[in-house]
């Protein structure tokens, strides 16, 4: 590639990354995206800790069963993330669109404004769905290497213990987001994972399944 082609493909690139700035400013899709990232990936990494915990209750000692359940649970998840995302972001852009048009009488289709309101649908859909099954799976990476592990209770442990870093740094981004104690965000999400296995485990006949 010669360095015209070079320079042009670095000048499509800049004006790409202006025209996408251009459409956050008008649409404040990040601040959305920011807030469905931290939440909905809280949400992955609880649910494959509820998922966990169930099949370790339940006598699953099979690394290759507990992988299976753990990603139909994060598809799940992460498919119910990004189609809810966009008829809900979808039918929000769309209302206002249709009320900035009645107010400025002029047919936006088209426009800067509807490319802005298109893209932030689809990046916050993508926040949304992609979130919580990255979330999810990170969790379940222990069991993967779990032949080399070589022992199927020591992947439930890493794994618990992988959620529970994952819930203390999402604790951290929310606290820097709200601009307070990242330290004191990050335990209180520790605190409801904690909690979710402490609640599973008190399930009535739950603890007299593990052999």
């Amino acid at each position: 590639m010669d360095m015209n082609a070079l320079e042009l493909t670095r000048q499509q690139i800049t004006r790409q990354w202006d025209a996408f700035r251009e459409y956050e400013r008008l649409t404040g899709f990040w601040q959305i995206a920011r807030r469905a990232l931290a939440n909905n990936s809280f949400d992955g990494v609880l649910t494959m800790v509820g998922v966990l915990t169930g099949n370790y209750l339940g006598g699953i000692r099979d690394a290759t069963t507990v992988i299976r359940i753990g990603v139909a649970a994060s598809i799940s998840i992460g498919i119910s993330g990004l189609w809810g995302a966009y008829l809900a972001e979808s039918a929000e852009r769309r209302r206002e669109l249709a009320q900035l048009q009645r107010v400025s009488l002029i047919d936006l289709s088209g426009t800067k404004f509807s490319r802005a309101a298109k893209t932030a649908v689809t990046v916050v859909s993508l926040v949304d769905g992609l979130s919580p099954l990255l979330s999810s799976m990170i969790v379940l990476l222990p069991f993967f290497v779990a032949p080399l592990i070589g022992n199927i209770l020591v992947s439930y442990g890493l794994s618990l213990v992988v959620a529970l870093m994952s819930l203390f740094a999402l604790g951290m981004f929310l606290g820097h987001i709200s601009e307070r104690s990242r330290v004191g965000y990050g335990v209180r999400t520790v605190f409801a994972g904690i909690v979710a296995v402490v609640i599973i485990f008190l399930l009535p006949n739950g603890p007299a399944t593990v052999p």
